[in-house]
């Protein structure tokens, strides 16, 4: 719709003036908890990591004396290609000499993903039509992908995801003029909030429609693999059943969530070889590179999936608590993937009314989903909402979720 042209803030108001935790200390200043404290507001796991790490880390410290390659090691990339090959059927067609690099976690790939992306179309002859460059994000949205735009001079195109899009960007409602000044589209699938997922029809539709215009799309795959049942398709199982290689795609993902290795700091980009090449000349002049000791581990982890499989039980058995615990209230709170709960708390007064009240009354801190979205002409997407991360074990899940039954059912 045109109108979506219309409303595209510049790229200094893609940066909010506070990250959202920042907001909720505001929010919540001078309110003591009604109860002692239990937080479910970042997403950190805290879950064992995996039993081999420090092994691991043993075995490699004289790593740390050294410089990284910026490509990664050549056990990194043969590491990360096998299990994309493994996890989603590649039969080996991705390139993972060139085609994988590595990240200081996702976010560093994430935040700079679009400036070389608007470098790399630019040095082929791309021109991004009247105005500036546009970067497309998913409302409510990951707060890198913010800083994405701002670092590539892009405008900001925020594109609401609610209930009625199935909690995914509607790309049904993006402009021809839009799509034609298009660097990057930042696509999350299982989605940060939401735990939405996107199907096959939906990647390939992205796929095709960065080809058709130009641009590319920047899938943020960081919780792959906390699924209920299902794994979660991704991008490049799109791309390869598409049988035209993996031109105009990054998938980014990393260990913090797979692995329970949030401090660890390391994930990958994988896709487009042309554009990883071109990326990695570009990183070898301004991106950390990742320690080798690091990368060691990172191998480790790709190579085993108990751990994750265990990961996953571990989530299932509290969204499990969480659905019978908040069942005299809430239903179908159970999202695809994930570890969030994302609970429409409209009728009780909102996301930033119930988050005051549970701190006050309960001592539960969550965060309002609107402090993780942005106003648009029909509103803001996350006003309803409250999200609550279930990264506890699932004795404090059910304590923590009671209170909230008491509180908002009391």
């Amino acid at each position: 719709m045109s109108a979506l042209a219309e409303q595209t803030p510049p790229a200094a108001a893609a940066l909010p003036s506070a990250n959202p935790f920042e907001r909720l200390a505001a929010l919540l200043e001078g309110i003591e908890p009604g109860r002692d404290p239990l937080i479910m507001t970042i997403g950190e796991p805290r879950h064992p990591f995996p039993d081999f790490v420090g092994d691991v880390l043993a075995d490699n410290l004289a790593g740390f004396s050294r410089y990284p390659n910026i490509r990664g090691t050549d056990a990194f990339r043969a590491s990360v290609g096998a299990w994309l090959d493994r996890r989603y059927n590649l039969g080996g067609t991705l390139d993972a000499t060139r085609g994988v690099l590595p990240l200081n976690g996702s976010r560093e790939g994430l935040t700079f993903a679009a400036l070389g992306v608007r470098d790399h179309l630019e040095a082929a002859g791309r021109r991004f039509g009247a105005g500036r460059p546009a970067v497309l994000i998913p409302n409510p949205f990951y707060q890198s992908y913010a800083a994405a735009a701002h670092v590539a001079g892009a405008d900001f195109v925020p594109l609401d995801a609610t209930r009625e899009t199935g909690f995914l960007p509607d790309l049904d409602a993006l402009s021809p003029e839009v799509l034609e000044r298009t660097v990057a589209i930042y696509y999350a699938s299982p989605s940060n909030p939401e735990g939405a997922v996107a199907d096959m029809a939906t990647w390939r539709k992205l796929i095709g429609l960065a080809r058709t215009h130009g641009f590319f799309v920047v899938a943020d795959e960081c919780y792959s693999e906390i699924y209920r049942d299902t794994p979660p398709p991704g991008i490049l199982e799109a791309a390869c059943e598409m049988g035209e290689g993996y031109a105009n795609i990054i998938s980014i993902n990393s260990l913090s969530k797979r692995s329970n290795l949030a401090g660890l700091r390391c994930g990958f980009a994988a896709g487009d070889p042309e554009f990883m090449v071109r990326w990695a000349k570009f990183r070898g002049l301004a991106a950390p590179q990742v320690a080798m000791p690091l990368q060691a581990v990172a191998v480790a982890a790709f190579d085993d999936e108990r751990h994750v499989e265990d990961n996953r039980r571990r989530y299932n058995a509290k969204f499990s608590a969480a659905e019978r615990v908040l069942a005299p209230l809430f239903s179908d709170v159970v999202p695809d993937a994930g570890f969030f709960l994302w609970l429409d708390v409209s009728r009780f007064g909102g996301g930033i009314e119930v988050a005051r009240r549970l701190w006050a009354e309960a001592g539960v801190k969550v965060l309002p989903g609107s402090y993780l979205a942005l106003d648009g002409p029909t509103g803001n997407p996350g006003d309803a909402y409250i999200r609550l991360a279930l990264v506890d074990d699932v004795t404090t899940i059910e304590t923590a979720l009671a209170r909230v039954v008491a509180v908002l059912g009391g």
